[in-house]
C-alpha cells in the first residue's frame, strides 16, 4: 500500500500495509541511554525491514476489486493497499464523506475514480506519478464538475488545497496567512508567496535561511556563516514577523534556525500584516506551517553528501497508533555534519519534531507537538576588510583566511505546543492553542579592527567576547471562525484573542587580562584562545503582548469582497531601568478590496498602519530609548489564476510611510533615527504549472527606500532582484528524469562610502538539479548550486565584506516504504 493522507500539522510520504503499527515498536533495554535523535532512527531503521516485502503488486495493472460501500477515505486506503499505487489524499477532503461499492476489473485511477462519484472532489496524477484527491475543478458555470459542494473548512491554514505535500506542484490552492481567512491567491488583497513541499526538495532548501534566499522580492545578507542571524529584507525594509502555523515567532527566538522538514510549506506574505503580528515591520510575514500526521502508516529516509564534506540523514515515520486511527503521530528527525570553503569551519546540527493528534470525539481534535533543534558552529565565517589602511583594495578569496577554531556559536531551540479545536454546528470553529518555545545561545567570538590594518597585515587586533543567552516565549491564542448569511451573500468572519510574554536573561563575561590583542591579520586563524569570568548578576528583559483581533470577508457583489479587520494590542517593554520602559495601546486597521474581473483575473488593493517598538540593540547601542517605527502601507494590483488555479501569477505595487527608522551607520558605529522615509516599488511574480509536467516558481521585485531629501538608504541592499527556479519531467521513455534549474540575479549595491567607497556590480548566480525515479520507492538527485563558481560577497557595510559559497555540489536519495 502507499496512501498519503494529508492531514494536520504533519503530511508526508508513503507507506506500506504490512509496516509495522507505530504504537507496537519496542524499546530494547540496551538503546535506553541513547540520545533521542539516534534512538529515533534505530527504531525507524528496524521497522524497515518488516516494512520493505510488501511491495508486492504492480501499480498501474488492473485487477479486481471488491468493497463495500463504506467510508470514502476507507476505500481510497483499501485500494491503494491491493493495487501498490500511490494515492495523496488531503484528510479534510474526505472527512464524513462515503464512497458507493466499488466492484469489478480496474486499474487504480479507475477503482478511485468510481469511488469519487459524487463526492465532489476528483483524481489528478502529479509530475511525481502520486494519484492525488483535490477538490472538483468549477466549470465556467460556476458549479463542481459531478459533484455537490463539500462543507466549508475554515480552520485557519488546514483548508482543502492547502497541504502542499504530495501534490508535486510550486503553488498551492489555500493560504491564511495574511488576514487568517482561509483564501486562495487571487482572494488575497497583497502580495503572497507559498514555498511549497515540492520546491523546498527541489531545491534543496535545509534551513529558513535558505528558503528566503530562494524566495522572490526577499534579499537574504550573510554577514556571517554559522554565527547570528543573517540580514533579511523585503520591499528596502528589514523583516522581523515570523509565524509557525499562525503563531507569532519572535524574530530573536532563532527562526532562521528552524529545520524545513517538519514544514509542509513556508508562506510569505509581503507588506504589513499587523492584524496578524499586532507589531512588525512592514517587510514580510514568514508563516511556517507544520506537517501534519496521516491517518495511514507511511514511512521514507533520505541521505545526501557533499561538497566540503557535508553529510546528512533523515527520516520522516506517520501512521495512526490505533485500529481506529482516531491516534495519529508522526516523527520527523534529520541531521547534518558540514564543513565549508574556509579552514577550521565545522557544524553539526539535529532537528527532531513529533506531533500527535487524537479524535476526542467526532467534531473535536487534540494536537500535541514537540520540536527540538541544535546547531553547533565551530570557527564561524567572519567578514574580511575590504581595504588597507593605504586605502588599496585587500584582494582574497573565500577560502583565502581561516577563523580561530576556539571561536564557536552554539544554538538550542525547543518549543512545545498543544491546540484543541472543535466543530460546533452551522459550520463554525473555534480553537485555542498554546505553545512554549525556550532558545539558549553560546558563543565565543571577537571583534576585529578592520580600519587600522597594512599591506603587511600588521596593526591588526581583535577583542575576545563570550555571549550567552536565554529566552522563553509563551503565547496562548484562541479564535472562533465561521460563515453566515447576510443580504443574500454568505460572508466569513474570524475573531479572537492572544497573549504572548518573552523573557530573556544574559550574564556579562569579561575577558581574562592579559590577552595579547594584537597579532597580524595574515595570522588570525592561530590568534591565542581567551579565558572569560562570569559575573554573578543577570540581565533581564520581559516584553508582552495582549491583543484582540477581527477579521471578515465580506461579499458585496458577486464580484466584489471587502476585507476589513483590525487588532487592539497592549505592548509592554521592561528592562530593569524606567526610562526604557513602554507600556503602549495600539490599534491595526487593515482594509482590502478584490475586484473579480472574469473567471481568470482580478484587481486587488490594501492599506494597513504599522507600529514596532525598536529593538532591544538600538537603544544598547545609542545609549537611549527610541521612539518606535510607525507609519501605513498602501499596495493595488492584479492578479491571474490559470488551469483551475494550478498557475497563479501578480503584479503589485506599493509605498510604505515610515518615520522613526533605525539605521546603522558606518561612520559613527552606532544607529541614527531617521524622521519620515518612504519605500516604493513594484513586484512581479509566477507560480505553479506552466504546463504538463513543467513546474516554475520566481518573480521579480523593485524596493527603493528614500529619506524626505531624496537620499536613497541601505545602498547595501540590491533595489532589484529576479529569482527563478523551473523543473520539467521528461515525457516518454524519459519519465523517469526530471530537470530543473534557476537563476538569482540583484543589481550593483554600495558599502555606504565609509571609510572607502565600494561598489559591487551586479551578481547572477545559476543553480542546476536533476531527479531520477529509480522505481517506485527509490530517486535519486543532483542539486549543483552556485554551478558558474561566480565570486561575489553576500554582504558589503563599511569596511566589511563577506563572500557568498563557492560553487557546491549536493548528492541526494530518498527511500520511500
Amino acid at each position: 500500500m502507499a496512501v498519503l493522507l494529508n492531514e494536520g500539522p504533519l503530511s508526508g510520504h508513503f507507506l506500506t500495509g504490512t509496516s509495522m503499527k507505530i504504537n507496537h515498536f519496542r524499546c530494547p533495554a540496551s538503546m535506553q541511554g541513547l540520545r533521542p535523535t539516534v534512538l529515533a532512527a534505530v527504531l525507524f531503521l528496524g521497522s524497515v525491514a518488516t516494512a520493505a516485502h510488501a511491495q508486492s503488486n504492480a501499480p498501474g495493472a488492473a485487477r479486481a476489486y471488491d468493497v463495500p460501500s463504506q467510508p470514502l477515505g476507507a476505500t481510497l486506503t483499501r485500494i491503494a493497499e491491493e493495487s501498490g499505487e500511490r494515492i495523496s489524499i488531503d484528510s479534510e477532503l474526505v472527512r464524513g464523506l462515503s464512497s458507493p461499492a466499488v466492484q469489478g476489473n480496474y486499474t487504480a485511477e479507475q477503482a478511485a475514480q468510481q469511488a469519487l462519484i459524487n463526492s465532489g472532489l476528483q483524481l489528478t496524477r502529479t509530475g511525481s506519478g502520486t494519484l492525488t484527491v483535490r477538490r472538483a475543478e468549477k466549470s465556467k458555470a460556476g458549479n463542481h464538475n459531478g459533484a455537490s459542494a463539500l462543507p466549508e473548512v475554515t480552520v485557519s491554514g488546514k483548508a482543502p488545497g492547502s497541504t502542499t505535500e504530495g501534490s508535486g506542484s510550486y503553488t498551492a490552492f489555500s493560504t491564511s496567512s495574511s488576514t487568517r481567512l482561509n483564501l486562495t491567491s487571487q482572494e488575497t488583497p497583497q502580495s503572497i508567496t507559498v514555498l511549497t513541499r515540492q520546491l523546498i526538495d527541489d531545491q534543496k532548501l535545509g534551513d529558513l535561511t535558505d528558503a528566503l534566499g530562494a524566495t522572490p522580492g526577499v534579499v537574504v545578507q550573510n554577514a556571517t556563516v554559522g554565527q547570528d542571524a543573517p540580514y533579511i529584507y523585503a520591499r528596502g525594509v528589514a523583516l522581523s514577523n515570523y509565524q509557525v502555523d499562525g503563531i507569532p515567532r519572535s524574530s530573536t527566538m532563532g527562526p532562521h534556525l528552524e529545520n524545513t522538514s517538519m514544514y509542509d510549506r513556508i508562506e510569505v506574505v509581503r507588506g504589513a500584516t499587523g492584524i496578524m503580528n499586532g507589531i512588525g515591520s512592514p517587510a514580510a510575514t514568514i508563516n511556517m506551517i507544520r506537517k501534519r500526521p496521516t491517518a495511514e502508516r507511511q514511512m521514507s529516509v533520505t541521505a545526501q553528501a557533499g561538497t566540503w564534506d557535508r553529510y546528512g540523514a533523515g527520516f520522516d515515520l506517520s501512521g495512526a497508533a490505533n485500529d481506529a486511527g482516531t491516534v495519529r503521530l508522526r516523527l520527523v528527525g534529520d541531521a547534518k555534519n558540514q564543513h565549508a570553503w574556509s579552514q577550521n569551519y565545522a557544524q553539526k546540527s539535529q532537528s527532531l519534531y513529533g506531533v500527535a493528534e487524537v479524535d476526542l470525539t467526532s467534531q473535536t481534535l487534540l494536537t500535541v507537538g514537540l520540536n527540538h533543534l541544535t546547531q553547533d558552529t565551530q570557527a564561524p565565517i567572519l567578514g574580511q576588510p575590504l581595504f588597507y589602511t593605504t586605502g588599496a583594495r585587500l584582494m582574497s578569496s573565500p577560502s583565502g583566511v581561516g577563523f580561530p577554531s576556539w571561536t564557536y556559536f552554539d544554538n538550542t531551540v525547543s518549543t512545545g505546543f498543544a491546540s484543541i479545536e472543535h466543530r460546533f454546528n452551522q459550520g463554525w470553529i473555534g480553537k485555542i492553542e498554546y505553545s512554549h518555545s525556550q532558545f539558549d545561545y553560546d558563543a565565543v567570538g571577537y571583534t576585529p579592527s578592520l580600519n587600522t590594518i597594512t599591506p603587511t597585515g600588521s596593526g591588526f587586533s581583535i577583542s575576545p567576547y563570550r555571549w550567552n543567552s536565554k529566552l522563553k516565549q509563551d503565547t496562548v491564542d484562541a479564535y472562533v471562525s465561521g460563515s453566515f448569511a447576510l443580504l443574500g451573500h454568505r460572508h466569513e468572519l474570524i475573531a479572537g484573542v492572544s497573549s504572548s510574554s518573552l523573557k530573556t536573561e544574559s550574564p556579562s563575561y569579561t575577558r581574562v587580562a592579559g590577552y595579547p590583542t594584537a597579532l597580524n591579520f595574515n595570522d588570525l586563524a592561530n590568534a591565542a584562545a581567551p579565558s572569560f569570568t562570569r559575573s554573578s548578576t543577570l540581565s533581564t528583559t520581559e516584553e508582552k503582548q495582549n491583543s484582540i483581533f477581527i477579521s471578515s470577508r465580506l461579499s458585496v457583489t458577486d464580484a466584489t469582497t471587502l476585507l476589513l479587520g483590525g487588532r487592539m494590542t497592549n505592548y509592554r517593554y521592561s528592562n530593569g531601568r524606567a526610562a526604557s520602559e513602554r507600556d503602549d495601546n495600539v490599534f491595526i486597521p487593515y482594509a482590502g478590496i478584490v475586484q473579480n474581473l472574469n473567471d481568470t483575473w482580478s484587481l486587488f488593493a490594501s492599506y494597513t498602519k504599522i507600529y514596532k517598538p525598536q529593538s532591544y540593540w538600538v537603544s544598547v547601542i545609542n545609549g537611549l530609548t527610541a521612539d518606535p517605527e510607525e507609519g501605513v502601507g498602501y499596495e493595488a494590483g492584479v492578479k491571474g489564476s490559470f488551469f483551475d488555479g494550478k498557475l497563479n501569477s501578480s503584479f503589485s505595487v506599493f509605498q510604505t510611510d515610515r518615520s522613526n527608522l533605525a539605521v546603522w551607520s558606518s561612520a559613527i558605529s552606532a544607529y541614527q533615527i531617521l524622521g519620515e522615509t518612504q519605500s516604493r516599488g513594484v513586484e512581479l511574480e509566477l507560480n505553479g504549472e506552466l504546463a504538463k509536467n513543467w513546474q516554475i516558481g520566481g518573480g521579480y521585485a523593485f524596493a527603493l527606500t528614500k529619506d524626505m531629501a531624496g537620499a536613497q538608504l541601505l545602498t547595501e541592499v540590491p533595489r532589484h532582484t529576479l529569482k527563478v527556479f523551473t523543473s520539467y519531467r521528461l515525457p516518454g521513455e524519459w519519465s523517469q528524469l526530471t530537470v530543473g534549474g534557476g537563476v538569482s540575479w540583484q543589481n550593483s549595491t554600495s558599502n555606504g562610502g565609509s571609510p572607502y567607497s565600494y561598489q559591487q556590480g551586479g551578481v547572477g548566480l545559476v543553480n542546476l538539479m536533476a531527479r531520477y525515479t529509480l522505481d517506485r520507492n527509490l530517486t535519486l538527485s543532483l542539486n549543483v548550486n552556485n554551478a558558474l563558481d561566480k565570486q561575489y560577497y553576500s554582504y558589503a557595510s563599511g569596511n566589511r565584506a563577506t563572500f557568498g559559497a563557492p560553487r557546491n555540489v549536493i548528492v541526494s536519495m530518498k527511500y520511500d516504504f
